[in-house]
């Protein structure tokens, strides 16, 4: 019976942490919702079809990539550009999976490896909120099942999109295009109100992009460089100690 006893004992200790990861994940799931059903009428009107625009969010699970990737499909970009473009917007998960490696110590390589492909900004912040968990016995599944929960809300969002895109009366679907726009202001505001140098950066880097489109660049390629530019501005732009979050 002691065998038994002690099986069944670690495996309400693995149900109860997946359990708790679960709820820890709700917050991120009601957020992601509402911009995955946005996402995917977008990029259903810029003619992605249903599961093309639903395998994006399986592969890429980044929403302001992704956005970034419809809005460069609407106006004919090329690959290439549309993948440096989405690369140089999210270097920054390198620097979020290193930390988050470094944090679980106690949770086996192997199990930490796959869990860095989960992380956006908010799975990597609400994993931040929840540290003590990665001391505790079967961790890893407590965040494998925030990160699984926020993905599985995202990629189900962006599904329901694409339906409600084909559906969806043309004049209402257009007017969401606005929240493309919406959603890098609303990123961008923050940051600003914490440091007003990174406006700055911001506005280096619209201006970068219009010269560049002004003598005649491809659209894409201008905003690769005018990324990319505007990026390695904030070297000389930010103080030393300075951090941007995002």
């Amino acid at each position: 019976m002691e065998p038994e006893t002690i099986e069944r004992s670690a495996s309400s200790s693995r149900l109860h942490m997946i359990q708790r990861g679960i709820v820890a994940g709700l917050p991120i799931m009601l957020g992601y919702l509402p911009i995955a059903l946005t996402y995917g009428v977008l990029a259903s009107q810029t003619g992605m079809t249903n599961f093309e625009l639903t395998l994006m969010s399986v592969l890429v699970f980044a929403g302001a990539a992704q956005f970034l990737a419809v809005g460069m499909v609407a106006t004919g970009t090329g690959i290439i550009e549309i993948i440096i473009a989405t690369f140089v917007l999210n270097f920054r998960h390198f620097v979020m999976s290193l930390s988050f490696v470094n944090r679980l110590k106690t949770i086996a390589l192997r199990a930490k490896l796959p869990l860095t492909l989960g992380l956006t900004d908010e799975t990597f912040t609400m994993s931040a909120l929840y540290r003590k968990e990665a001391k505790e016995t079967h961790g890893g599944l407590f965040y494998a099942s925030l990160i699984l929960t926020a993905y599985i809300s995202w990629v189900g969002g962006s599904y329901l999109g694409g339906v409600l895109g084909d559906i969806m009366p043309s004049r209402l679907s257009d007017s969401m295009g606005i929240a493309l726009y919406a959603m890098f202001i609303g990123l961008l505001i923050p940051s600003v109100k914490r440091n007003v140098r990174i406006a700055l950066i911001a506005i280096l880097a619209m201006l970068i992009n219009f010269i560049c489109q002004t003598l005649g660049m491809n659209q894409g390629w201008a905003i690769v460089i005018g990324t990319v530019v505007g990026g390695f501005s904030g070297i000389w732009i930010l103080d030393d100690g300075e951090e941007v979050e995002g």
